[in-house]
C-alpha cells in the first residue's frame, strides 16, 4: 500500500488538514506542576496529595506554609475566573475522576512572562498540585456536565474584613480562553 499526501485528499478537506502541536509549552514564571503518585490495588486506589513538615511547609514548596486549606465544588458548565491575590500563594489540585480547565495569566508588570496565559488539564485521570504565584491571575472551567471539585492549599487565612482576593471579569482574557480545543 502507498503512502498518501494531502494530495491524495478530497479538494473539500486537504487544505483544512494540520499536525496538532505536541511541543512543549512556555510555563508562567514561578507556576510550579508536581504529579501526583498513585497507586492502586485490587481494593481501590491511594494518593498522598502532599506531606506537612512540623514548620507547616509542603513538600516541594520549602518557602510555602499552609494557613488554610479549602475546598471549591464547581458545577458543570461552569466558568469561575478571574482573581488574583496580591499577598497570597495558592496550590490547587483536582481529583482524577473531575476534568477541568484551570487558566492562568501573567499579570506581573515586570514579569519575564507577563502577559502570557496558559491552560492546565485537571484531573482527567491525572492527579497534580498546581503552584500559583501571587499576581498570576487563575480560574477553572469546569467541562463536564457533573459538579466538580478544587481542593487547594493556600498560605493565608482569608480576611472577610480585608481579603487579598481581587477579581476581573471571567472574558477578560476573551471568552474564547475558556473554549476547549477541539480537534
Amino acid at each position: 500500500m502507498k503512502n498518501l499526501t494531502k494530495e491524495d485528499m478530497t479538494v473539500n478537506v486537504k487544505d483544512q488538514i494540520f499536525i496538532q502541536d505536541y511541543s512543549k509549552k512556555k510555563v508562567i514564571d514561578g507556576v510550579k506542576i508536581f504529579e501526583v503518585k498513585k497507586f492502586a490495588g485490587e481494593d481501590g486506589t491511594f494518593e498522598e496529595l502532599t506531606r506537612i513538615s512540623v514548620d507547616g511547609s509542603l513538600e516541594g514548596f520549602p518557602e510555602f506554609k499552609v494557613r488554610q486549606i479549602n475546598r471549591s465544588k464547581i458545577l458543570g458548565g461552569a466558568i469561575k475566573a478571574w482573581h488574583i491575590h496580591f499577598k497570597q500563594e495558592d496550590i490547587w489540585y483536582v481529583p482524577p475522576e473531575d476534568h477541568m480547565i484551570m487558566g492562568l495569566w501573567d499579570i506581573r508588570n515586570d514579569s519575564d512572562t507577563k502577559d502570557l496565559k496558559m491552560r492546565i488539564v485537571l484531573g482527567a485521570g491525572t492527579s497534580k498540585l498546581v503552584y500559583v504565584p501571587r499576581g498570576v491571575a487563575h480560574g477553572v472551567a469546569n467541562t463536564g456536565k457533573k459538579p466538580g471539585t478544587i481542593i487547594y492549599f493556600v498560605n493565608m487565612q482569608f480576611d472577610f474584613k480585608d481579603p487579598d482576593e481581587k477579581r476581573l471579569k471571567w472574558d477578560a482574557a476573551g471568552a474564547e480562553f475558556w473554549t476547549p480545543e477541539k480537534g
